[in-house]
């Protein structure tokens, strides 16, 4: 019988329970709100600033007003660390949230990402209300902005557009909507999914008219580092709008955020296709040369398999093939003879003219 060391157990069952711990430490900041005013949670979980407003008896969050320089934000209160522990483990996230924009130029609406210490009350001019300053001296943020407005200075691809901004509201990818069918301002309900990876350190956009199935391929994708870019700091998360000189109107009506530690034994770096492309030519070669002779040699058995065996068909066939049936000797035919006898036939009466 095997016999069990009872310190090892427990040191085991120990590292078992706290690494179940920092899996499931995430689960504090997860949320879902499909109404607002009427969920306990909103106002212990969530901050309004600006003209930001409770709308449609808690069906709706209101940003922005009708008015010309309206700006409002909506943000989640709990800051969150992107590397957790002494371990390094990630934190990957997921939201998705619902939304409406008015038919009119705003700036639209924006996802957000800021250090713990960036002053959310505080709008400006600037796309999406957000004070940032200098390039320079300005905070790091990660933005997914939702644009309905073609500002030059910014590199705009057009008025109907997804970017993704890191750093500056020039996006480092984005991509036009209008090529999906889609008006982000056309005054109708969008969804949107927004996912980050820790462990292939990637963010990937999606974007639906339908809220029932969300997309299998993303809008938007890029490879971004948020650990690197933020390492030990606090970051918030909410979404932020502004109009500028228009009364375009942005409501939210859902909102959802899941967080998930993934540990630092999971990462990985994101394949580079020139990389792997080069690292994979030689062994191609080999490869390549391999199969050539392995489907040689399996020809070659194949063909000598097929031989015997339809020799093996004609040695059983002669056999087998040419044996005349044995009968047994009761049922066999015996030869006899026959008696043939004249059998004399007289017609009394001719037939003539068809008639008796």
């Amino acid at each position: 019988m095997a016999k069990f060391n009872i310190p090892t157990c427990l040191t085991v069952l120990t590292f078992m329970i706290s690494h179940l711990k920092t899996i499931n430490a995430g689960s504090s900041y997860s949320f879902s709100f499909e109404s607002f005013d009427k969920n306990p949670n909103f106002r212990s979980n969530i901050a309004l600033y600006g003209d930001a407003k409770v709308a449609g008896n808690g069906s709706s969050l209101q940003l922005t007003r009708s008015v010309s320089s309206s700006a409002g934000r909506v943000m989640y209160k709990q800051p969150i660390k992107l590397v957790e522990g002494i371990s390094g483990n990630m934190v990957s996230f997921s939201t998705n949230f619902s939304f409406l924009m008015s038919r009119d130029d705003g700036d639209g609406l924006a996802f957000l990402l800021v250090p713990g210490g960036f002053n959310v009350r505080m709008f400006d001019n600037s796309p999406f209300g957000l004070n940032l300053g200098s390039e320079r001296s300005g905070p790091k943020f990660v933005a997914v902005e939702f644009d309905t407005k073609r500002d030059a200075e910014y590199g705009d691809l057009n008025d109907n557009h997804v970017g993704i901004d890191v750093g500056a509201f020039v996006s480092v990818k984005v991509r036009n909507v209008s090529s999906n069918d889609m008006v982000l301002n056309s005054g109708k309900r969008l969804h949107s999914w927004i996912d980050y990876e820790a462990g292939s350190k990637r963010l990937e956009v999606r974007l639906s008219q339908s809220g029932d199935m969300k997309p299998i391929d993303p809008l938007l994708s890029y490879p971004l580092d948020l650990s690197n870019m933020w390492n030990d700091e606090r970051v918030l998360i909410g979404l932020s709008s502004s109009n500028g000189n228009s009364s375009q109107t942005c409501f939210l009506y859902s909102w959802s955020l899941k967080l998930r530690h993934v540990p630092q034994w999971m990462h990985s770096e994101p394949l580079d296709p020139r990389d792997f492309a080069k690292r994979a030519k030689p062994v191609l070669a080999q490869k390549k040369s391999g199969c050539i002779l392995k489907m040689l040699a399996a020809m070659i058995f194949g063909s000598a398999c097929g031989a015997l065996g339809a020799f093996m068909v004609l040695y059983l066939w002669t056999i087998f093939g040419n044996r005349r049936p044995i009968v047994p000797e009761e049922c066999s035919v015996h030869p006899g003879d026959f008696e043939f006898k004249k059998v004399k036939v007289v017609v009394d009466k001719a037939v003539q003219d068809g008639k008796h």
